[in-house]
């Protein structure tokens, strides 16, 4: 079967900005392994070819023609490359690869990621209306985040296409606005599930014998609960705990007023550049770093260094207010960490079996959590077990067969 995922992010540093990039390319590389033909199309590097086929992915950088004038990346002019993609991908997309497929006797399907491709999919529903082939493809738009959505025109999107959310918590949003949609999970690639070097892990457990090791990434957003963290960490210190909070944010706004609340909080941050962009490095940039309560992360942490990192971890905290993309847990499930979540908790946590769960988020209720576990190693153990096994069932493979394939419907735009 032939699959288009239409995306701004990609696999080029120009659009490696947020998840959604793990997202789509997890995704193309799962169904190529699976033996489907898949095609990228997302606002690629201006300064790389168009179109390229890396490990049987097929892809094609888009609106280069406007990002050589946007250097900040795929975001970069985000209207007006929204708006090329939409008026010139639909009919490129149709007649070199569409019509081609339709005239072997094949079908296709094109997957849409976010708000910025919404008017992609119904110029190509249009399109395809218009040369009486609309049969032939089934069209898909998925979102992963609830960024966009008030843009977005739901009547016209829900007759043209199969409406899917990456969590419950996004089907929501989508039906408060009137429309339907069908959870399709994100998956995990097959990386993922690599187990970090021991020796680095026992080297950085080690380096943090007596701390009390926390780590947390995501975007600077009020609603990653950044604050309630802080707090958390903040009643640590005040009861003993010494704990070390490793933080990886973003650019965003809030940021400022994460460290306002550090400050406020007495608790003492430095910040980190990695320039190694490994765990090794990471641990070589950190000695004597008793007195020191928050480290914030600055650099990219290279993908094996994360792993490793979630591993090392004695808490991964996830406790957002809301988690649309349903991702951080489950990466760090995957390696055996032990992950923290809020009451946002999508279906794959199992309180007290392969997580642990806040349900009001107080730093208290943390720390009491927290002392219980503590007493009890075996538990700590089950927990990492317990997680791993869980993740394993959210592998791209497993998603796409179990939730995404069955529900493909050729004839008409629903995933009903």
């Amino acid at each position: 079967m032939q699959f288009h995922v239409l995306s701004f992010e990609g696999p080029d540093d120009y659009a490696r900005v947020g998840r959604l990039e793990k997202r789509v390319n997890g995704l193309v590389q799962a169904l190529t392994e699976l033996g489907h033909e898949a095609h990228l199309w997302f606002i690629g590097d201006p300064k790389l070819v168009g179109n390229e086929t890396r490990e049987g992915v097929h892809l094609h950088r888009w609106c280069q023609w406007l990002s050589r004038y946007k250097s900040g990346g795929a975001y970069d002019g985000e209207e007006e490359k929204a708006s090329d993609f939409a008026r010139s991908l639909p009919p490129f997309l149709f007649h070199n690869y569409l019509r081609p497929t339709f005239l072997n006797g094949e079908r296709a399907v094109v997957i849409a990621e976010e708000w910025q491709t919404a008017s992609s999919i119904l110029h190509l529903d249009w399109y395809l209306q218009q040369v009486g082939m609309r049969p032939l493809v089934n069209l898909i738009w998925n979102a992963n985040s609830t960024f966009g959505l008030d843009r977005i025109d739901w009547s016209r999107l829900s007759r043209a296409a199969c409406i899917t959310t990456a969590s419950r918590y996004l089907k929501q949003q989508v039906q408060r606005l009137g429309s339907d949609a069908v959870v399709v999970p994100n998956g995990l690639p097959a990386d993922a599930y690599d187990l970090p070097d021991p020796s680095v892990v026992a080297r950085f457990r080690e380096a943090f014998i007596d701390r009390v090791v926390i780590t947390k990434m995501g975007r600077w957003d009020p609603d990653g609960n950044w604050l309630a963290s802080i707090a958390i960490v903040s009643e640590l210190k005040r009861q003993g705990y010494r704990p070390i909070f490793f933080a990886r944010g973003g650019s965003e706004p809030h940021g400022d007023e994460v460290f306002r609340a550090i400050k406020n909080s007495g608790l003492i941050v430095i910040d980190r550049i990695n320039s190694a962009n490994t765990l090794e490095g990471l641990l070589l940039s950190h000695d004597q770093m008793n007195d020191i309560d928050v480290i914030n992360l600055r650099s990219r942490i290279e993908p094996a260094s994360r792993r490793a990192l979630f591993r090392a971890s004695d808490i991964v905290l996830d406790n957002s207010g809301y988690e649309p993309f349903g991702m951080l847990g489950l990466e760090a499930m995957a390696v055996g960490g032990v992950v923290c979540t809020g009451n946002a908790s999508e279906d794959y946590v199992d309180t007290g079996r392969n997580t642990l769960v806040l349900p009001s988020g107080t730093p208290e209720q943390f720390v009491e959590l927290y002392r219980q576990v503590v007493i009890q190693p075996e538990k700590i153990s089950a927990i990492r077990r317990a997680g791993r096994v869980t993740a394993e069932q959210y592998a791209w493979p497993k998603v796409i067969r179990r939730d995404f394939i069955p529900r493909i419907n050729f004839a008409i735009p629903s995933c009903a």
